[in-house]
């Protein structure tokens, strides 16, 4: 479907302007999770679903899935001229759903299960999460153990999962297990749909020094699952599409809009301070809008570069990964330079007083999550550069190997 991209900007300048409020005031960025509400989550899905009633959710999704079946530039039309209106938020569980999750279904589920979950995603009836990493699988992403036993048509699904963004508020999640253990551990890997009031899942929050409880951890006691996502052992594969997109990339759909105004944000920082006039400041966030700029153009270049590509490439995703783990606390500690000690003490009923000390606290998540910046490096200094491995030497053992070997030097050396 081709839909011209200045009248498709007239059409959403148009239906916005009668159909959504104006935002309270210009937001900030977010640098870590939010304490987002039950309450809060009613209210994005029921402007989600007036969004999707009117052609304007998953525009870049297939039409047969709900979608409008147009293109990122399109998205990115949208996301232009909604910026200063109040669209839906959903938080954290919000971004996996409708980025890592939302792609990936689209890149390797069925079409009976995509026809399914997609429609009902796009609708804001769906939030899924992620039950990827486990308390001994972290960065090693390749390592888990949670366990699923095919019983029949279903499986079974045993084990624990931690750092799950907003999965107290997910429907359902995309959950990784093991379910061929005598093979390499990057191999033997299957992904499955577990809706998340399933009978024997917990779902505990994980609460935070700051308060806000966005990350969750889960055990799996026995849980009966039925809908696989790809194939049975090939989760791998999977892995490597969610990873792209869990970096940043994949496509310019989900970058935000062109940095156009000048660090609204920080320059709020600066007048709430007192500061707008001094040089010294308007230079810092000079500085700031820069790297703002830089870093959108770089996710444009590699999301152009990823989607000429025929298979999924994390470690050329890594490069915007790195760069929002760089730029994030460059930019967080810009703030806390120009606000000076009034970001450290405020009054109590200031709603807004903490918000640039505990961005500061959080600041540097974004070189964490989805891979450190070590790890994005490491990325691509090998894949992409060419430069040699570091020595692995549990890649190509079968996995039950690679633990009863652990287990045995760990009784010698206990």
């Amino acid at each position: 479907m081709t839909v011209d991209l200045d009248a498709f900007r007239r059409e959403v300048r148009d239906w916005v302007r009668a159909n959504l409020e104006p935002a309270p005031r210009p937001g900030r960025r977010r640098y870590g999770p939010e304490d987002t509400t039950p309450e809060d989550i009613a209210v994005a899905r029921a402007l989600q679903r007036t969004l999707f009633d009117a052609g304007f959710a998953g525009i870049s999704y297939p039409a047969e899935y709900g979608g409008r079946g147009l293109t990122a530039a399109h998205e990115r039309v949208f996301r232009e001229e909604t910026v200063d209106y109040r669209t839906p938020d959903f938080g954290g569980v919000g971004h996996v759903t409708f980025g890592a999750i939302g792609r990936s279904l689209l890149a390797h589920g069925d079409p009976d299960l995509l026809a399914r979950h997609i429609p009902r995603i796009l609708a804001g009836e769906e939030l899924w999460c992620q039950f990827y990493s486990e308390p001994a699988a972290g960065s090693d992403l390749a390592g888990i153990r949670t366990r699923a036993v095919r019983d029949g048509e279903r499986w079974i699904l045993n084990g624990a999962k931690i750092w799950s963004t907003g999965a107290h508020l997910a429907d359902y999640a995309m959950c990784l297990a093991r379910t061929n253990w005598d093979v390499s551990k990057h191999r033997g890997l299957t992904w499955f749909v577990v809706p998340t009031d399933a009978a024997g899942l917990t779902i505990r929050p994980i609460l935070q020094i700051s308060g806000v409880t966005g990350f969750c951890e889960e055990f799996l006691d026995d849980v009966v699952v039925e809908e696989v996502i790809g194939g049975v052992d090939d989760g791998w594969t999977v892995a490597q599409t969610m990873l792209v997109y869990e970096r940043g990339a994949g496509d310019s759909s989900g970058l935000p809009a062109e940095p156009r105004t000048l660090a609204p944000d920080l320059v709020e920082v600066a007048r709430r301070a007192g500061r707008l006039h001094d040089p010294l400041v308007r230079q810092m966030i000079a500085r700031a809008h820069t790297d703002d700029y830089a870093q959108y153009h770089l996710g444009r270049r590699i999301a152009a570069r990823l989607r000429a590509g025929t298979t999924p490439q994390p470690a050329i995703a890594a490069y915007g990964k790195l760069a929002a783990g760089t730029f994030a606390p460059r930019r967080v500690r810009t703030a806390l330079e120009i606000a000076g000690p009034g970001a450290l003490q405020w009054h109590a009923d200031d709603p807004n007083g903490a918000e640039t000390a505990t961005d500061y606290l959080n600041g540097r998540l974004s070189a964490i999550p989805a891979g450190t910046n070590e790890v994005q490096r490491n990325g691509i200094g090998e894949r992409v550069l060419g430069l040699p491995r570091e020595p692995s030497f549990d890649s190509t053992k079968p996995f039950s190997e690679v633990l009863r070997d652990a287990e045995n030097w760990n009784h010698r050396i206990g």
